[in-house]
C-alpha cells in the first residue's frame, strides 16, 4: 500500500481478489433488536496509539463522533476529522474488541478523544464493538457482506495494472506476427500466429503489451525505463515457430507488433493506506497513463521517484504547477522578469511502485493535472 494496515471502508473483491483501502465496503445487515441479557464482563480499553506528530491538524468541523455509512471511503472520513488525510495512521487506535481492527464496516462508530492534548480516532460503538442477540425460535447468524460499491474509474487502473520494462526486455520479448485472415485490428477470442515462443509450455499465460515511450528524468535526462502499455492477456495453444496465441482478454486492441512477456507473480498483499512519503521525496510528473495531455481524478501519473527513493504503496503527494514567467511592465520601460509562485492542483497516491518510477491514482484536483508538474509531500 512495511506500514500499519489501514482501517478500510473496502471489502474484498472476490472477483478481482482485491483489497483497496481507500474504498468503502458494503453495509452491514442492521442488527436486530436486542433481548436484555445479563452484563458482560468489561472489555479491555484500546492502547494509545504512539503521540502523533505535531503537524496532525483536527478540522474544527469534526465531529466527536461518527457513523460510518454504505458508500463511505477512507479518504472522505479521513477528511471529515483530519485537514490532511494521510495522517489518519498517526491517530488511528486498534480497538482489541473487534477481530480485524484494520478493517472499518458501515455502522461503525468513530470517536474523537484526546489524551494530554492529543487527538485519537477508534471505533468505539456499532454492531461490531457492542455486539446484540436477540433470541428467538431460531438462532441466525449474518456475516458482514461483500460489497461492489466501488468508484469503477478507480478500480480499473489497479486491474490494468501498467508495467516498466528495460529496452532488453523489448528487444528480445515474444511478439504478435499475424493472423490468419488479414486482419489488423484484433480482441478477446482471436486466434493469432507469435514469433519467439520455442520452449515455452502450452497453456502457458502471458501478457500482451504495446511498447510505449522513454522514461527519463527530466533534470539529470537519466533513462529511468520504457512504459509498457497493457493491451491483454493471451495462452499458448499450439507450439512451434510461430507459434499459435489465444487473446483470452483484451483492455484494448491488439496490434501486429504487440509484444508478449510472462505473466508477473501476483501480489498477496492489496491492503495499504494513506500515508505521507519521506521529508526530501521530491519529483515530477513524467507521463500520463492512457492521456495526450491532461488529467484529473481517477486518472493515473507515472512520477520518476521509485523504491530507489524510499517511495512506498499509500504514500501521497501534493501536485504544483510551476509558476510561468512573466514580464512585470509597471518596472521600467523595458520590465522585468517575474517568476510567478508554485500553486497547488491537487493530491495523488502511488498504488504501484518500480525501481525508479511510480505509478499513482489522482484522489483530488482542481485543475488539470499535466506532464512536468512537481510532485511533493504534502
Amino acid at each position: 500500500m512495511s506500514a500499519p494496515n489501514p482501517r478500510r471502508i473496502g471489502r474484498r473483491l472476490s472477483a478481482v481478489t482485491l483489497i483497496l483501502a481507500f474504498l468503502a465496503s458494503g453495509c452491514a445487515t442492521t442488527p436486530p433488536e436486542p433481548e436484555p441479557l445479563p452484563p458482560a464482563p468489561a472489555a479491555a480499553a484500546p492502547e494509545p496509539a504512539p503521540a502523533p506528530a505535531a503537524e496532525v491538524r483536527i478540522r474544527p468541523t469534526a465531529p466527536e463522533r461518527y457513523v460510518v455509512q454504505r458508500g463511505d471511503t477512507l479518504w472522505d472520513i479521513s477528511s471529515r476529522f483530519l485537514r490532511d488525510p494521510w495522517f489518519w495512521p498517526e491517530i488511528w487506535v486498534s480497538n482489541p474488541q473487534i477481530a480485524n481492527p484494520h478493517l472499518i464496516y458501515p455502522g461503525d462508530i468513530i470517536t474523537l478523544y484526546y489524551v494530554d492534548g492529543r487527538p485519537y480516532l477508534t471505533v468505539d460503538g456499532g454492531p461490531r464493538v457492542r455486539p446484540t442477540l436477540r433470541l428467538s425460535p431460531q438462532v441466525r447468524a449474518e456475516p458482514l457482506p461483500p460489497s461492489m460499491d466501488v468508484p469503477i474509474q478507480a478500480l480499473q487502473q489497479f486491474l490494468i495494472r501498467p508495467r516498466v520494462v528495460t529496452k532488453e526486455q523489448l528487444e528480445d520479448s515474444a511478439y504478435l506476427m499475424a493472423a490468419r485472415d488479414e486482419r489488423l485490428v484484433f480482441g478477446a477470442h482471436d486466434r493469432l500466429y507469435a514469433r519467439r515462443l520455442e520452449g515455452e509450455p502450452l497453456g502457458q499465460r502471458f501478457d500482451v503489451f504495446r511498447p510505449g515511450g522513454e522514461l527519463r528524468d527530466p533534470k539529470t535526462r537519466e533513462l529511468l525505463g520504457y512504459e509498457a502499455i497493457p493491451v491483454g492477456e493471451a495462452e499458448l495453444v499450439r507450439e512451434g515457430d510461430p507459434a499459435t496465441i489465444l487473446l483470452v482478454r483484451s483492455d484494448r486492441e491488439a496490434l501486429i507488433g504487440d509484444r508478449l512477456l510472462h505473466q508477473e507473480a501476483e501480489e498477496q498483499n492489496f491492503l495499504f493506506m494513506p500515508a505521507a512519503p519521506p521529508r526530501e521525496a521530491e519529483g515530477q510528473i513524467i507521463s500520463l497513463f492512457d492521456a495526450i495531455s491532461q488529467i484529473a481524478r481517477f486518472q493515473v501519473a507515472v512520477i520518476n521517484l521509485g523504491e530507489r527513493e524510499g517511495i512506498e504503496r499509500g504514500h501521497v503527494f501534493a501536485t504544483y504547477q510551476s509558476g510561468r514567467v512573466v514580464r512585470d511592465r509597471m518596472a521600467g520601460r523595458l520590465g522585468e522578469q517575474v517568476t510567478l509562485p508554485d500553486e497547488r492542483v491537487g493530491l495523488v497516491m502511488v498504488f504501484r511502485t518500480f525501481e525508479k518510477v511510480s505509478y499513482a491514482l489522482v484522489m483530488e484536483s482542481t485543475h488539470p493535472i499535466e506532464r512536468g508538474f512537481t510532485v511533493k509531500r504534502p
